[in-house]
């Protein structure tokens, strides 16, 4: 296998619509082996980011380096070298699971054996059983088999995990991070806060077709401060918010979630000025949790949204 030690270098990657500004001057680069995930509010660039290296759209500036060579786009040659699982993939109901990855494997020059892939996604018992039938789990296990069927030096999975219960989600990362222990690179997309956090390697943040934050998830917790996080469920309240902000609390208040989000290094005392406050005021407050700062504390922080919202 050749090695490089960014597998794709993206530089000043520009793609306009009219007077949208899709991706506006993107630049960063993946490390060979690692996990790297995009992430972004709806509307933020990261698909039309993703689906340039992927080679379903092109650029209309930048430079892209991918298997250390710089191309114009990304073609038939690289193609070979990627695999891709989009957010939903249409698959042929009416086809046996070994079918369906026997079909895949037909599209390239080279790669993996039918049965050596049943098996790492553990579905041998359900070769024989037709797509329809598979359970969701199931499904995006067979569709991370499609996007491996290649043997690929790169992998792009859209949001792998959506819709799927936690036992589904934690099985997905299993085969993330084994196929990461083989020496693949994973280019990935999610909703969930967690599975960024717990997956990857470095960490993109995009809003507005730009990148604004980019790091491990370890370092971009540690730059928006070491306070605790008291959570809790309020109805919305000019009055009160006025004096939260009097007092110089830092806080922010999802609207659509009805949560107060306070930062603070005085877990003890900012609860005690909440209870005062909302007592003085008659707001009636629910669902206290007070924790450590996570990935989508700094999210919010840059971003102003939850990665949720759309």
């Amino acid at each position: 296998m050749n090695t490089y030690k960014f597998i794709v270098e993206v530089e000043d990657l520009r793609k306009y619509y009219g007077n949208i500004k899709a991706v506006d001057g993107v630049s960063f680069k993946i490390k060979q082996g690692s996990i790297f995930t995009l992430l972004g509010p709806n509307g933020a660039g990261k698909t039309t980011t993703l689906e340039i290296i992927e080679g379903l759209r092109t650029s209309d500036s930048g430079k892209i380096t991918i298997f250390g060579r710089q191309v114009e786009r990304i073609g038939r040659e690289e193609k070979e070298f990627i695999g891709v699982s989009l957010q939903e993939t249409n698959l042929i109901g009416n086809l046996t699971v070994r079918e369906t990855l026997s079909m895949f494997r037909s599209f390239y020059k080279k790669g993996l054996n039918v049965d050596d892939v049943l098996d790492f996604v553990s579905l041998k018992d359900k070769a024989k059983s037709y797509v329809e039938k598979l359970s969701g789990g199931q499904r995006q296990r067979l569709t991370i088999g499609l996007a491996i069927i290649n043997d690929p030096l790169l992998l792009f999975l859209d949001e792998p995990t959506t819709g799927l219960d936690p036992q589904a989600r934690r099985s997905i990362w299993d085969l993330l991070l084994q196929l990461k222990k083989q020496g693949k690179t994973i280019v990935l997309t999610t909703h969930y806060m967690e599975e960024a956090e717990f997956l990857s390697d470095w960490v993109c943040i995009m809003d507005h077709g730009k990148i604004i934050r980019e790091g491990t998830p370890e370092d971009l917790i540690k730059s928006i401060g070491g306070e605790s996080v008291i959570e809790v469920e309020v109805e919305h309240s000019d009055g009160f918010f006025e004096e939260l902000s009097n007092i110089g609390l830092n806080y922010s208040y999802n609207e659509k979630h009805k949560r107060l989000i306070i930062k603070t290094n005085n877990v003890l005392e900012t609860i005690g000025i909440l209870l005062r406050i909302a007592e003085e005021k008659g707001i009636n407050i629910r669902n206290e949790i007070i924790r450590q700062p996570n990935l989508e504390d700094v999210f919010l922080t840059l971003t102003g949204k939850q990665l949720r919202e759309e």
